[in-house]
């Protein structure tokens, strides 16, 4: 009877009724105890051993049920709140809150793939992080961030210590330092492949389930969905803003090219009805909003509302220069804009503007009109007369320079030009470097205009005939006005100074010889006459002018030795012939070194304490042989060293 009650009370339906009551798993092995400890026989305590593992699976299908369902209600939830309307960064930081959350993790982020090929990003994080923080840089091809290659999920029980898969040794270090064991990465993709990366990581080694690896990639999918669709919306958003700014810069720049439109018409009504230049400037300063000048050819101004010249006298040049080089209207300097005023290829002047508000591109069109309406306003006024005088000046030079005309002729049209031939002149060579020749060319019409000069141009170099008496002098200044204004190497040679219409063709021919040595001589980019160049002025010279080059270098030596009776140049000659040792020199002047010491000092002091530098020794010792040949030549051979005597025993 006992025995059946045992049965009865430890029968395997005791099991159905432990899973119908939704009971504990240990239950189900206490049951298991209280049977052995009442005694069941061996084979009813198999079948309860067996009816009690049943049970066990059937309650983990039942708990495994219940755990999905609970994530698939927490993946729904997900959905609903990514379907709101966010922006995309904060999209991106609800999908790394909820991702942390469905898991139970650390922390997460979000890593998106950059421009710059091999990098992605973190766009957002959530957790308690340091270094994976928004716009941290993360390698790709290694570890986690391998997903973007592959496209599968990743995961890993202790990320460090797992060798089965490489590693990045950056990664490595961020992971490191967030003290980070376990994780999980799931890529963002839509539609041609992955664009991101959503991590899920614990501190703790965490071994991720099927259901839980599942889990993340379907959130990826979604998300990765969401966040396509915000992209694209953020984009269309721009795009339709972009969209905005461009109809409203069309109806802006329609407005302003009717404007401008408007302002030519009314300008050239103006100028129709017989204005001068001062009130077209006027006219055209409101409509530019600005201050204008209107200049001529060689740089004058013709008309201003300024009122004055501006302060920098070397603006205009300049800006003629830039005008008329580009062909159109340029941005000088800061607020000051420039416009060619042209007849054909013949420079009339430039238009110049002053503003400090933006000039957009109506505003340069418009500037560019306003120049072509002065020119029309200039031939009304006779201009052309004035071109062409222009024209017969240059003319007029290149026929000096080439000896084409006969010197009568050339006088009779110096007369007719008012250029007084008989006055001193000098012949500059100006040679610009590649394309600042025609900028050369805009700026010498002013410059010869301001110096009572002519100009020309002769195989693409600038040649002026300017009033002078120093070629060196003259050439320096040409060159220290042009040069800053070019911005590019300048040589300039010159010669002279020349009186009448004979002389110019060979000082011109001397200025082309002076600027070869000056190439070959690496002076480049200098100025010089050949009075400056040494010994090497008489082999450029066209006169080869002995005597002046012997003045040059010692000329204060031998006024002296004609003065006072003494014998400096004698004993720079034993110097030189002594090879430069005062001892030596002393015993073939037959005197005292120390003689031959002050001497030498005299020489110093007269023709400065560089004379013994190697290349004015040069010079000194080519003159004092040139003075020698010239003097026994001419029969008149200097005294020998020892004869004169001064009364400082020099």
């Amino acid at each position: 009877m006992l025995r059946h009650e045992a049965e009865a009370n430890v029968d395997a339906v005791a099991i159905l009724e432990l899973l119908a009551s939704d009971a504990p798993p240990d239950r189900f092995e206490s049951l298991l105890t209280r049977a052995r400890s009442a005694g069941m026989p061996g084979p009813q305590l198999d079948r309860l051993e067996n009816a009690r593992k049943l049970g066990l699976h059937i309650y983990s299908q039942l708990d495994r049920r219940q755990q999905r369902e609970a994530s698939l209600s927490a993946l729904v939830d997900i959905a609903r709140e990514l379907s709101a309307p966010y922006d995309l960064k904060t999209l991106l930081k609800v999908t790394t809150r909820r991702a942390r959350m469905l898991l139970g993790a650390d922390i997460s982020y979000i890593t998106l793939l950059t421009s710059e090929k091999g990098t992605a990003r973190v766009e957002a994080s959530d957790g308690h992080v340091s270094s994976f923080h928004v716009g941290m840089q993360i390698p790709q091809g290694a570890g986690s961030s391998d997903v973007l290659t592959t496209s599968a999920p990743f995961w890993s029980a202790d990320y460090l210590s797992d060798a089965r898969f490489p590693h990045h040794e950056r990664l490595d270090e961020m992971v490191r330092a967030e003290e980070l064991r376990g994780i999980m990465a799931v890529p963002l993709s839509h539609g041609s492949g992955p664009f991101g990366v959503l991590h899920v990581a614990d501190r703790e080694p965490r071994h991720f389930s099927a259901d839980e690896v599942s889990l993340m990639s379907s959130l990826g999918d979604l998300a990765g969905a969401v966040i396509e669709k915000a992209w694209l919306m953020d984009r269309t958003a721009a795009e339709v803003e972009m969209l905005q700014r461009r109809t409203e810069e069309a109806e802006t720049g329609h407005r302003q090219w009717q404007e401008v439109g408007d302002l030519h018409e009314f300008l050239m009504s103006q100028v129709l009805s017989g204005c001068d230049l001062q009130t077209l400037a006027e006219a055209a300063a409101d409509g530019l909003g600005g201050v204008l000048t209107i200049c001529a050819g060689d740089g004058t101004v013709l008309a201003s509302t300024a009122g004055e010249q501006p302060d920098d006298e070397t603006l205009i040049p300049r800006a003629m220069m830039d005008a008329h080089a580009a062909g159109k209207a340029v941005r000088v300097k800061n607020s000051l804009w420039a416009a060619p005023v042209m007849m054909g290829d013949e420079n009339l002047g430039a238009v110049l503007l002053r503003t400090e508000r933006p000039l957009w591109d109506s505003g340069v069109r418009l500037l560019g009109l306003m120049s072509q309406t002065t020119a029309v306003l200039l031939l009304r006024q006779n201009s052309h007369g004035i071109v062409m005088e222009s024209q017969a000046r240059d003319g007029f030079l290149d026929d000096l320079v080439n000896r084409t005309r006969s010197t009568r002729e050339l006088d009779r049209r110096a007369r007719k030009l008012g250029v007084a031939l008989e006055e001193s002149y000098v012949v500059v060579v100006a040679s610009p470097v590649g394309d600042a020749r025609r900028k050369a060319m805009i700026w010498a019409s002013s410059y010869a205009h301001r110096n009572d000069g002519l100009k020309s141009e002769q195989a693409g170099r600038v040649v002026f005939l300017l009033p002078g008496t120093d070629a060196a002098e003259v050439a320096r200044e040409v060159h220290n006005d042009l040069s800053p204004l070019l911005r590019h190497l300048v040589t300039v040679s010159a010669a002279g100074p020349v009186s009448g219409a004979g002389p110019i063709h060979r000082s011109y021919l001397e200025a082309l010889r002076c600027l070869e040595v000056m190439g070959a001589l690496g002076l480049s980019g200098r100025s010089a006459a050949a009075s400056e160049l040494g010994f090497l002025g008489l082999l450029v010279s066209d006169d080869h002018d002995v005597d002046g080059f012997i003045e040059s270098v010692i000329g204060p030596v031998a006024r002296y030795d004609d003065q006072r009776l003494t014998q400096l140049t004698d004993t720079l000659e034993a110097f030189f012939h002594s090879s430069g040792s005062p001892t030596h020199a002393a015993k073939a002047l037959h005197v005292h070194p120390n003689t031959v010491a002050r001497r030498l000092e005299r020489v110093g002091e007269l023709l400065g304490e560089d004379w013994h530098r190697p290349d004015r020794a040069l010079e000194v010792q080519l003159a004092l042989k040139l003075r020698r040949m010239r003097s026994a030549l001419m029969g008149r051979e200097p005294l020998a060293g020892g004869h004169r005597t001064g009364a400082d025993g020099e």
